[in-house]
């Protein structure tokens, strides 16, 4: 009974921290941003693993995955922007313009989840050269596309290798090692998922996570993002949403997928934040980050002058503790 009151305290504690910080807005915003950094991402991603594994291949099996979220229109409307970001044909000055664009429209997302992030620890960037920091920054969100452009490279051949097996297996032996089989390409997927939590939660943010830490929090967000992929997908099926809005429903269903997945992503990083604050070992702010301390003042303490003190001791350890 003890441990059932300590579990519901903590995920109370988790949902708390979920509301005060506004995460349901920070998810729109992240939305809105996706929309315009959707196109030059992917494009990214497709051009990178086209080296390896083909181009037209790597689409299929991009827009195949995206059909099965967001539904055939959607998917449709996803690679029409796609193919108008595209820059072949171009002379030697619209290339590089294009280019630059591409990077910094690709990028943007992940710069609006390092500072939502940011906000949900409690940390912020103070650097003394704020190009220098905002090139950094560029750097590390181009590095987290690579990132997941290898990680689905390795999870494509992972599900193909797979897929061959069981294909082949299905024909000699009965069905249940075929759902031996499906239940390993989830877990395949899973780990793959878990992989890039881990990557946003200790890369992109002005403080580090202990791996370890990191892997709990992206373990459980990876849990949340697929029960929440299969719960969106039944809702957008079965809700008259693209409808409703006329030729703009393909974009709003992409909105509203990008802003429950943000919803899920953002509840993970505060649940790896309570996670930490509890069992981790804290969270280490990078160089030139201060931690920002909110305290609530009644009218009357700032006439008096009880402005409060913090103890930095307490405070210190919840960002540092070894």
């Amino acid at each position: 009974m003890n441990r059932l009151k300590s579990i519901g305290n903590f995920f109370l504690e988790v949902y708390n921290e979920f509301s005060n910080d506004n995460a349901l807005k920070m998810s729109a915003s992240l939305s809105y941003y996706t929309i315009f950094s959707m196109a030059p991402m992917l494009l990214v991603i497709i051009s990178l693993l086209g080296i390896f594994y083909g181009q037209e291949a790597i689409q299929g099996q991009v827009f195949g995955q995206i059909q099965g979220l967001v539904g055939k229109e959607a998917a449709l409307q996803i690679q029409d922007l796609i193919k108008k970001a595209e820059l072949s044909n171009r002379s030697p000055l619209a290339l590089t313009v294009g280019i630059i664009t591409l990077v910094i429209g690709a990028t943007g997302v992940f710069g609006e989840m390092q500072d939502s992030i940011n906000r949900i620890w409690s940390l912020r960037a103070k650097p003394k050269k704020g190009w220098l920091k905002l090139l950094i920054n560029r750097l590390l969100s181009f590095s987290m596309i690579i990132s997941m452009g290898f990680v689905l490279l390795v999870s494509l051949v992972l599900n193909s290798m797979i897929d061959v097996f069981s294909n082949q297996l299905e024909r000699i032996f009965n069905n249940d090692l075929v759902v031996v089989f499906y239940v390993v390409n989830l877990l395949v997927i899973f780990a793959v998922i878990t992989l890039l939590f881990a990557l946003v939660f200790n890369v992109l943010p002005d403080g580090k996570l202990y791996w370890k830490d990191s892997f709990v929090g992206a373990g459980f967000t990876a849990i949340l993002f697929m029960i929440g992929k299969f719960l969106i997908g039944l809702y957008l099926s079965k809700s008259n949403v693209g409808s409703t809005y006329g030729s703009a429903g393909s974009i709003v269903i992409v909105l509203l997928w990008v802003n429950y997945s943000a919803a899920i992503l953002y509840f993970g990083a505060e649940f790896t934040k309570v996670y930490v604050r509890r069992f981790g070992r804290g969270i280490v702010p990078k160089s030139e980050t201060v931690i920002v301390y909110e305290q609530e003042i009644s009218p009357d303490q700032l006439e008096e002058g009880q402005l409060g003190h913090v103890n930095v001791n307490n405070l210190r350890g919840y960002y540092e503790r070894r």
